[in-house]
């Protein structure tokens, strides 16, 4: 049996993703691009050694209609949180995701780098890559009505 595809899920279920390695990284970074939040809804919990925030991420995996859905997505084992470009906790800031990416270092150890529209950045030092994607509402109608374009 084969790895599972995005043909193979049902276009209405939530999505529920692990990222342990680069591979599995790939794909919930492909699946957070162009996602929108606020910059009040990034939180670092230090005494839960978690970081979290709360997305619009669009639905690059069913394109039928464009849609967004709102995404809940977790690094555990966080030692530290740094950020450039971005006031945190301001509901007026609009972010828009542009990529993660994986900086590993020593003994498994290393950080997630999340990187925003507008040279905005956050670096998210954990222990390993241990990073969670789940979906927490329905989906619903982009408000642009359409696809992110990075050509236009």
């Amino acid at each position: 049996m084969g790895d599972a595809t995005f043909a193979d899920g049902a276009p209405d279920r939530p999505l529920r993703l692990w990222a342990t390695d680069a591979e599995d990284l790939q794909v919930v970074a492909a699946l957070c691009q162009d996602a929108v939040l606020p910059a009040s809804e990034m939180r670092w919990i230090a005494s839960e050694r978690r970081f979290a925030m709360l997305l619009n991420r669009f639905r690059w995996e069913d394109r039928r209609d464009a849609e967004r859905v709102r995404s809940v997505l977790v690094v555990s084992d966080v030692t530290r949180v740094g950020g450039q470009g971005i006031t945190p906790g301001d509901p007026d800031t609009i972010l828009s995701l542009l990529t993660l990416e994986w900086e590993p270092g020593e003994d498994g150890q290393g950080a997630l780098i999340l990187t925003f529209a507008g040279d905005g950045a956050v670096r998210v030092e954990a222990e390993c890559l241990d990073i969670r994607l789940s979906d927490v509402t329905r989906p619903y109608a982009a408000p642009s009505g359409k696809a992110p374009d990075h050509d236009a």
